[in-house]
């Protein structure tokens, strides 16, 4: 466990004398747009525009610790200090400006990046620049620092560009792939035969010899590096590198017997497990023996998962000793603060020498090999006294990714003869160790003897429908094969058990799913959750679907609470979502949730209407073809609407209206032509479109020099 305390504050906002705003947080942008929600975030407290704020993610030499990037806690935790901070700035802001205008900071205001007077708006501004010029002033943070009513924002909630998608689109982005620095070298590793185990006595003590001599004459090598179980070469260019690793020879000692996955439900259920009990009220027991009740089991067994990243994991390690500079490790970690440690403790080094810079990377929802190429590059860049670039390959991120861990939940439920729930008794087991870090592990850095328990299976355990007599327990386990998070860790298959349950439970009660859920939720919110779908899905009660049986295919309907993913043998006609998530940053629904008195999105007083579906086009008039595309098409194939140009303006020449069809024309080709530009700067020349664009360019330069002229000679004709 990590005890490493900076030697300097950490900051939240940061308002220079230049202009800029900076905004600092410790978490990383795994695609989800953080970057740009925080800066809208920053804005609206400093009363500026979100492209006014700049905000570094992930850097440890910059940014705040504040834990992994997961469970969507950025916006719900991590925002929080900055949105005090900001806060705080503007009204230390205010004070100052008060100080300098002579008055009360009460009668003051702010709006783009500069004070001023309520009473009089048009008198003269004191930038925030100009305020904090040539001082330094530390505020500490203060949490409960007054930030504005939500019924007030006007940036927050707004739809807004994501800043980081042009630099994307274009290729300008430099990925952790990307990186290049002087004197830089390759790495590649050559993995062990247990391929996706990290726990057992074998792990990191198999290898019997390496066979140096076998890569000797190969050009470019520097060196090969042999620790425990840990494999790797280094050379001067990737494809030395890459040759090297292939032609290495490698003698490992007999491979032990490894337990059967080819039944994960099974190896799961029959794993040793630690119990942890999470709620128990009344008697689960008891409950199953009242007069009139029936009692239901159920197992649910959810599968390993590979993230399958479309990119093979890629780190760059510059290793330093002490006093010879910090150790700087280029990557695309998913949880910066979490690896400056467990580099640190690989290496014997001091947190504090260690300097994370996160990059952009292959997308993974959750952990994949980021990590694991970063303790690579680290020991290769340590062994030859220079950086080290290291790319796994896609065998080796696939094979040695911690997958997404399977798991097995078993429930049993008791309902009494008038369709009550009486009793619910729920046990999940998960196995994971959270994946220790692959580099510590193979050199014997860390023990893999006995697997360590990571206590994660415990997410959406406690079940949102209530009973008297409930039961929720976790089976933690040791890995069986190395695994860790994917997209929710445990909360989809507890959640996908629940409602599973809960479908089978209303069934063998002959009653309505929907109705079934209602009579058993307590939380409102999450009940006007349900209804709201049920209105938007014309839900009709329906006790029972009349047939079934035996037939090969049926058809049904279900309610999850939570986002679950389809079965791969299921087939959805329709599906139905709403989300209720509270405060927005970016929404992209038009419709949106409707701001209420109390000015939080998706909150409803009892005297606001429901939602309501948005108008058909085809029943304002029924004789509409099913397949018009908008309105507008709409009203012109109904001849309600001409097109552009359809119909002449009586009082406008023949002369004139071609000279405007004319600039329109040469107006639309001068467009294609700057985009066609674009487009062929940012191809490489050899590339064939590149090719293609330049005749397309020169059809588009041919097209608006014609157009020119057409104008040039309507004008002539015009006098």
């Amino acid at each position: 466990m990590s005890t490493f305390v900076p030697d300097v504050p950490e900051v939240f906002v940061a308002i220079l004398d230049d202009g800029r705003i900076l905004a600092f947080n410790g978490h990383v942008d795994l695609g989800t747009g953080i970057r740009t929600s925080l800066a809208q975030i920053v804005a609206e407290e400093l009363d500026v525009s979100a492209a006014h704020v700049a905000v570094l993610l992930g850097d440890t030499a910059a940014t705040p610790n504040q834990g992994p990037t997961i469970a969507s806690a950025t916006i719900q935790i991590s925002a929080t200090p900055l949105r005090c901070a900001a806060a705080q700035a503007r009204a230390a802001l205010l004070e100052l400006a008060a100080a300098e205008l002579g008055t009360p900071a009460a009668q003051l205001d702010t709006d783009h990046a500069e004070v001023f007077r309520r009473d009089v708006p048009h008198a003269a501004r004191l930038p925030f620049a100009r305020l904090v010029a040539g001082r330094r002033i530390a505020l500490a943070l203060n949490l409960d620092t007054p930030v504005k009513d939500p019924s007030t924002y006007r940036v927050i909630g707004r739809s807004a560009p994501r800043v980081d998608l042009p630099a994307k689109a274009t290729g300008e982005l430099t990925f952790v792939h990307d990186v290049r620095v002087p004197g830089m070298l390759h790495g590649r590793v050559v993995r062990p035969p247990y391929a996706g185990v990290d726990a057992g006595p074998f792990v990191g003590t198999l290898l019997d010899r390496v066979e140096r001599d076998s890569v000797a004459h190969l050009p470019g090598l520097r060196a090969v590096v042999v620790l425990g179980d840990f494999v790797g070469v280094v050379a001067e260019r990737e494809e030395q590198a890459m040759r090297a690793a292939r032609e290495l020879r490698v003698v490992w000692k007999p491979l032990p017997t490894l337990a059967s996955m080819d039944d994960p439900g099974a190896a799961i259920a029959a794993a040793p497990a630690r119990r942890r009990v999470l709620l128990d009220e009344g008697d689960v027991e008891a409950a199953r023996a009242a007069p009139g009740a029936h009692t239901l089991s159920r197992t649910y067994v959810w599968p390993y998962q590979m993230h399958g990243s479309i990119g093979p994991s890629c780190a760059l390690a510059d290793y330093r000793e002490q006093g010879l500079g910090r150790i700087t490790v280029w990557s695309g970690t998913q949880n910066p603060v979490s690896l400056r440690y467990d580099l640190a403790t690989l290496v014997a080094r001091d947190e504090a020498d260690i300097d994370i810079v996160r990059m952009e990377a292959s997308g993974c929802y959750g952990r994949n090999c980021a990590d694991d190429v970063c303790g690579d590059a680290l020991l290769l860049s340590r062994a030859v006294g220079q950086p080290v670039r290291v790319q796994l390959s896609r065998a080796d991120e696939h094979l040695w990714e911690p997958k997404g861990a399977g798991q097995v939940v078993s429930v049993t439920g008791t309902v009494g003869a008038d369709g009550q729930m009486l009793g619910y008794d729920f046990a999940t087991r998960y196995p994971s160790n959270d994946a220790p870090l692959l580099a510590s592990l193979l050199t014997g850095v860390l023990s893999a003897s006995t697997g360590g328990v990571f206590e994660m299976g415990d997410r959406t355990a406690v079940s949102p429908y209530a009973s008297p007599n409930r039961r929720f327990v976790c089976d933690d386990l040791a890995p069986l094969v190395r695994a860790s998070w994917l997209r929710g860790v445990s909360a989809l298959p507890n959640s996908f058990a629940h409602d599973a349950f809960v479908d089978e439970l209303a069934a063998l009660t002959g009653a309505d799913p929907l109705d079934f859920r209602l009579r058993h939720l307590p939380d409102a919110r999450a009940a006007d959750l349900l209804a709201a779908v049920a209105i938007r899905a014309n839900w009709t009660p329906r006790p029972r679907r009349p047939g079934g049986g035996a037939a090969r295919i049926v058809r049904g309907r279900g309610i999850w609470l939570r986002a679950l993913r389809a079965q791969p043998l299921s087939r959805l006609r329709r599906r139905v979502v709403r989300v209720d998530r509270g405060s927005r940053g970016r929404p992209r629904d038009g419709r949106g949730a409707r701001r209420t008195g109390d000015g939080r999105p998706g909150h409803r007083h009892d005297d606001q209407p429901r939602w309501r579906a948005p108008p058909d086009p085809r029943q304002r008039d029924p004789g509409a073809k099913p397949h018009a595309k908008g309105t507008r098409a709409l009203r012109r194939r109904q001849g309600r609407e001409p097109r552009v140009g359809q119909l002449p303006d009586p009082h406008v020449s023949r002369v004139a209206r071609d000279r405007r069809r004319a600039d329109a024309a040469s107006g639309r080709a001068a467009a294609r032509f700057r985009r066609i530009r674009l487009r062929a700067r940012t191809r490489r020349p050899r590339q064939r479109a590149f090719r293609c664009d330049r005749r397309a360019l020169h059809r588009t330069a041919v097209h608006a020099r014609d157009a020119r002229h057409a104008s040039r000679v309507n004008m002539q004709r015009a006098g």
